[in-house]
């Protein structure tokens, strides 16, 4: 039995997973000003006469990272950041306090010129004094030499909690990403560890004696132990959510639109030949390019309970949401009161919808049942013009999928697949716009939840071997050891598939979920004067994003 959460802008859903079969859901409004309360509630209802003692484990997707960042409520973070020669570093800044340091390593991982103490306790000063307690520290190619992030690290950690060091963030090359993803995993962290706290002291006080999991955004899952050292990876897991649902209740192979129409946003993705697509390098949120793997989304400010404006003789739906619908009781009318209007929805103050429509509608000189068409039609017109746009850009690059790059593929979609509370209402009508089939699931409105109970546990490792310098390190396990000249491709390879499960045990997988794929390697020899000094070796290999099992469910029912 499992149990799947999702947090979402407007509700929170859940479901009970047992046997293939949801066996119990709910979806209830979420609160944001006790984000843990409504997450509790919902869950309090979803396991009322279920036997807690079959429950294997609590997949969990949450805004609150993502939230923090946005709504610009993180912790203060201090960050002391090591450049190097020959790089303008000024964009780097970030936090609330930057310190940069002389000193540099090479691309080799060779410390060319050590770092200065009084720097050091400079930055320590400026960061008492400013009442800092979160820092980063990030020193160029410390992936290939970590010594210089955990020197500094040493002189800090009697003051100053949490502390990240960017080698331990991502085993991929790229600097500024790896300052901005240790800046936002420090200013998360309190923010997420209060939040994972209140949940693992609840789950014990209701006697649920089950590993809990946290959605990522490349669509997998880490244990919450790991989770609450490397918060930063649980930002967009709610897009996530979305898009294993939607697999998981819809699997196809096809080139496909993926939609999911909330309350608050919708978020788009596409499948490459049934495969999503992946950002190659890492999601950015707000103004921070991140390391952060992720499932290729984008989000509009368009939902159910988005507000409606009239400006100059055009309906004007979202971006922003302004609270209930005016239905109700919120202060707008919204696609949900027209929704109500049309007879497609019954809940809510039937009236009040009517009066909100009558309200726009004299603006237009429509009727109230008109203008709530219009809206719905216009809701599709904004979907389909994002989804054209996004198509010819993702068209003109290459085509990056969970698995592989893809060379010269186009996304041609065939089909739209579609979730969220108003997707039985609006795929006819996008089935018009798009002249494409568009299917929902049978449990459409609960498939965010879906999708966080059925995400296995996914993680990626670098691997670099130089054997000139003897030297093998794997950043994101920190893992740094010494090999001899007779070290080759293949032994890499195989050392990297074993080091790959065992991290994905320690995050929580179990045996038969472990699926590994090495997706880069390279070998080329190192030459010094006119001999072989040794081999630099790469490899790049992943636990491939996936689903425990697909769920039976009906389509379009």
């Amino acid at each position: 039995m499992i149990v799947g959460l999702d947090m979402g802008g407007t509700n929170v859903d859940g479901v009970v997973i047992e046997d293939y079969k949801i066996i119990n859901k709910v979806k209830k409004p979420t609160n944001r000003d006790d984000l843990f309360g409504s997450i509790w509630s919902a869950l309090r209802e979803l396991l009322m006469g279920v036997d807690k003692s079959k429950i294997e484990r609590i997949n969990l997707s949450t805004t609150i990272s993502t939230n923090a960042i946005v709504e610009n409520k993180t912790d203060a973070v201090g960050m002391i950041i090591q450049p190097g020669p020959g790089l303008p570093y000024d964009f780097l800044a970030c936090g609330d306090e930057n310190i940069f340091i002389s000193g540099y390593i090479d691309h080799r991982g060779e410390i060319i010129e050590n770092f200065n103490l009084s720097e050091i306790e400079r930055a320590i000063n400026i960061f008492k004094q400013k009442n800092i307690k979160s820092c980063g520290i990030v020193t160029k190619f410390s992936i290939r030499n970590p010594k210089v992030e955990k020197s500094i690290k040493k002189l800090l950690e009697k003051d100053f909690s949490p502390i990240t060091m960017g080698h331990t963030v991502s085993g991929k090359l790229n600097f500024p990403r790896r300052v901005y993803t240790s800046y936002l995993n420090s200013a998360v962290h309190s923010v997420f560890n209060e939040f994972s706290s209140s949940i693992k002291k609840s789950l014990s006080q209701e006697g649920v004696d089950a590993p809990i999991f946290i959605l990522k955004a490349d669509g997998g899952t880490m244990n919450i132990s790991a989770a609450e050292e490397k918060p930063v990876e649980t930002i967009l897991s709610g897009p996530a959510a979305s898009l294993m649902g939607i697999n998981a209740m819809l699997p196809t192979s096809e080139d496909a639109i993926l939609l999911d129409i909330g309350g608050t946003t919708t978020d788009i993705f596409f499948l490459a030949n049934g495969v999503p697509l992946f950002e190659p390098l890492g999601i950015k949120i707000d103004r921070f390019k991140t390391l952060v793997r992720a499932i290729y989304s984008v989000s509009i400010g368009l939902g159910g309970d988005s507000s409606i404006d009239i400006e100059e003789g055009q309906i004007k739906i979202g971006p922003t949401r302004e609270g209930k619908p005016y239905s109700f009781g919120g202060p707008k009318p919204t696609p949900t009161d027209a929704m109500i209007v049309l007879g497609q929805i019954h809940d809510g103050d039937r009236e009040k919808a009517y009066d909100s429509m009558l309200a726009l509608g004299e603006k237009l000189n429509m009727a109230p049942e008109k203008i709530a068409e219009s809206i719905l039609y216009t809701m599709a017109d904004m979907i389909k013009d994002k989804v054209d746009e996004l198509l010819d850009e993702i068209n003109s690059h290459p085509v990056y999928t969970v698995k592989e790059l893809l060379y010269g593929k186009k996304i041609d979609p065939k089909l739209i697949n579609i979730i969220g509370g108003p997707a039985s209402i609006l795929a006819p009508i996008l089935e018009k716009k798009f002249k494409l089939p568009c299917y929902f699931p049978k449990d459409f409105h609960v498939a965010n939840a879906v999708g966080a109970a059925l995400a296995k546990p996914t993680t990626e490792i670098n691997m670099l071997a130089n054997t000139s310098q003897g030297v093998l390190s794997v950043p994101e396990l920190g893992l740094y050891e010494k090999v001899d000249r007779s070290f080759t491709l293949q032994k890499a390879k195989e050392k990297t598939v074993e080091l790959i499960k065992e991290s994905a045990l320690s995050l929580g997988a179990s045996k038969d979920e472990i699926e590994t794929e090495i997706l880069e390697e390279s070998s080329f020899n190192m030459v010094r004067g006119f001999f072989t000094s040794g081999k630099n070796i790469r490899i790049k290999a992943q636990t491939k994003p996936g689903l425990i099992h697909e769920l039976r469910s009906d389509w379009n029912d």
